[in-house]
């Protein structure tokens, strides 16, 4: 998933505010990365570790950094501790004004982040290292020299820990450009930190209202939400956020883990792809009767009627329909077609009960989300390859609702109420 929230860094902005909320919650930095076995430690080394995750954890990265880069050298395969110090060195690289200085500092960062990663690392994190370029250029918030020095300037307070200097750089930089959203959202983040969540909360909601387009207001203001038990609230921006940016991995992340949080069922509907569509250009492969397969093996005539259709729309539909598009590509409404000509193979099947034992549980859960009308928006969230992701805007922009409505009723599937007694 692509993250497109305004500059080159945003990703890593992104986790500065989110580490500590995912540790204070409970969470872990490298979410998806096996820890490390250790060996036993002793007591100064004990200490050294918990007063460098007290700093880490609570957003002092310059201050951690020199002790978790001591504790990289006794501990040298913990590949967590070299992925938080790699992380204190990016933002150290924030508080240098030499550029020079700033690009040796991050493709320090960057180096550790690759050892971190030969050691097993595969950590979210970690993607965040592995982002920084080749060349370790500079960071770049805007077009505007003026608006660019202030925000760095921010940047800078922000890692050392200063919140107070930070925010009065973020509100600077808003009487500069009074519509920068990376701003806006800042200033929530530093009340955040300081857990004013109703004061980081109003300002969430400014970022939304100056582009509802972005994820990370909308995430921001769930896990504020969230922090003081508003569940329901927090749900609806989690939600929102993945709407947002759907092919950015970050709100998919921060709406896993706060299910996982609350044990709220989480739904990943993956169909096992059976199609045997030819690619464009080549000869159209013989597909099978759906008809004749229908009572051996619904499941196959279920994906021979989806193959079918996806052939007519490379041989010809896709020209009728978009004859504006010099050549073929895949799209929304091929892909729906598709899966809708499938679901009317595979539907008699499934209103038979015990017919319906026999189907992909994933397949039963397609002929529901087809009967309520909310096809394409699970293919743009579930099934989305690169073509078909440029439909997406215009989709999002007309059926907000839809998608909305697929990911509140399939993907966060609310417990039925028990009847009262």
């Amino acid at each position: 998933m692509i993250c497109n929230s305004g500059h080159a860094y945003s990703v890593v902005r992104i986790w500065s505010a989110l580490l500590p909320v995912l540790l204070a919650l409970g969470g872990v930095a490298s979410a998806q990365a096996k820890p490390p076995e250790k060996s036993p430690e002793d007591e100064a080394t004990v200490a050294l570790r918990r007063q460098a995750l007290d700093l880490y954890r609570t957003g002092k990265f310059v201050e951690a950094m020199p002790l978790l880069e001591k504790l990289s050298g006794l501990t040298p395969k913990d590949f967590v501790v070299k992925e938080h110090w790699a992380y204190c060195i990016l933002e150290y690289s924030k508080t240098l004004k030499n550029p020079n200085r700033r690009q040796q500092a991050r493709l320090h960062a960057r180096a550790l982040g690759y050892e971190a990663k030969e050691q097993g690392d595969h950590g979210e994190l970690l993607e965040i290292l592995l982002s920084i370029p080749e060349d370790g250029s500079d960071l770049k918030f805007s077009d505007r020299k003026d608006v660019d020095d202030a925000m760095k300037a921010a940047e800078a307070d922000r890692a050392r820990g200063d919140l107070e200097k930070a925010r009065e750089g973020y509100l600077h930089v808003l009487e500069l450009d009074p519509k920068n959203y990376d701003a806006t959202v800042y200033v929530g983040d530093v009340y955040f930190s300081q857990h004013a969540y109703n004061n980081a909360g109003e300002w969430f909601a400014k970022a939304v209202k100056l582009d509802p387009t972005k994820e990370t207001a909308y995430r921001y203001w769930g896990d504020a939400l969230a922090l003081v038990g508003k569940n329901d609230e927090a749900r609806e921006k989690y939600i929102n956020a993945v709407i947002a940016e759907p092919y950015n991995r970050t709100p998919w992340l921060a709406l896993r883990q706060w299910t996982d949080r609350i044990q709220q069922p989480f739904n990943g509907i993956i169909l096992q792809n059976k199609s045997t569509v030819p690619a464009p250009g080549t000869k159209t492969a013989t597909t099978l009767d759906e008809h004749s397969l229908s009572a051996t093996d619904p499941e196959a005539a279920g994906w021979a009627a989806y193959t079918r259709t996806r052939a007519l729309w490379q041989k010809e539909k896709f020209k009728k329909t978009f004859p504006n598009e010099p050549s073929y590509r895949r799209s929304l409404k091929e892909e729906a077609e598709a899966l809708d000509a499938m679901v009317s193979v595979l539907a008699p099947d499934a209103a038979s009960l015990k017919k319906a034992e026999k189907l992909d549980p994933a397949l039963l859960a397609l002929i529901q989300i087809d009967h309520e009308g909310l096809l394409e928006a699970f293919v743009l969230l579930n099934r989305a390859d690169r073509e078909i992701k440029t439909d997406f805007p215009a989709y999002r922009d007309a059926h907000h609702d839809k998608l909305y409505r697929y990911v509140d009723e399939f993907v966060l599937p609310k417990p039925e109420a028990k009847p009262s007694k």
